[in-house]
Formats: structure tokens, sequence, C-alpha cells
């Protein structure tokens, strides 16, 4: 069956004051655990703010690197999921359902991609 990685994008200066509730942490529970059950949720994880991270670059066969925060941060990775679905229609419902789960308060991008095996 293949997998698929969902990569939530969020622009970090649009948060809720307060990040998530603990309403939504409780629906996101919720739909995890029904995933996960269902066979399909591999992985899932959210991602600490840029301002922790750090990017690596290569120009030119030389490495540089740059910590957070960046200054030309606006929509970011800020957590992914790896599920095994047996078509992108049925991963495409099950990123539409994690989206419905953040209410009208959050504004959010969902990329879906298979995994290329091998």
């Amino acid at each position: 069956m293949p997998r698929y990685l969902s990569l939530v994008r969020i622009d970090e200066s649009d948060i809720p004051a307060g990040g998530p509730s603990p309403e939504l942490m409780q629906r996101m529970g919720e739909l995890i655990e029904e995933i996960t059950k269902a066979g399909v949720m591999l992985d899932t994880a959210g991602l600490l703010p840029t301002a922790q991270g750090t990017r690596l670059h290569l120009k030119g066969g030389e490495i540089s690197s740059t910590d957070g925060p960046f200054t030309e941060t606006k929509e970011v990775v800020g957590g992914y999921a790896i599920m095994q679905c047996k078509d992108k229609a049925e991963a495409l419902e099950w990123a539409k359902r994690f989206l419905k789960v953040h209410g009208d308060e959050w504004t959010l991008t969902l990329e879906v991609r298979e995994i290329e095996e091998g």
C-alpha cells in the first residue's frame, strides 16, 4: 500500500493567541486515535517554531547555516503525518478531516504527497 506524507503549512504570525485550545487538542487526539486504529497513521508530530530551528544551505559545494528566527519566513511547515492508505483519495479524506477539526480560528494548508518507494 502506498504511503503519503502530509505537511501542515502555517503562517507563524497568524497562530491564534495561546496556540491550540484544549478543545482542539482533544478533537485532534480523538482523530489521531481513530486514524491509528484504522491502521493508517504511521507517524505524526507538530514541529517547534522556526525560531528554534537551523537552516543548512548548500551552494557551490559549501555548506552554510543560519539559526532561527528567520527574517523572511512566512509560511512554514508546522507539522507532518505519514499515513499508509489504499490510494490518494483515502489520504485526502483523512487530510480533510484533519483540517476540519481546527475550526474557524486557524488558517492552514495541508500538502499531501505520495512517498516514492525504492
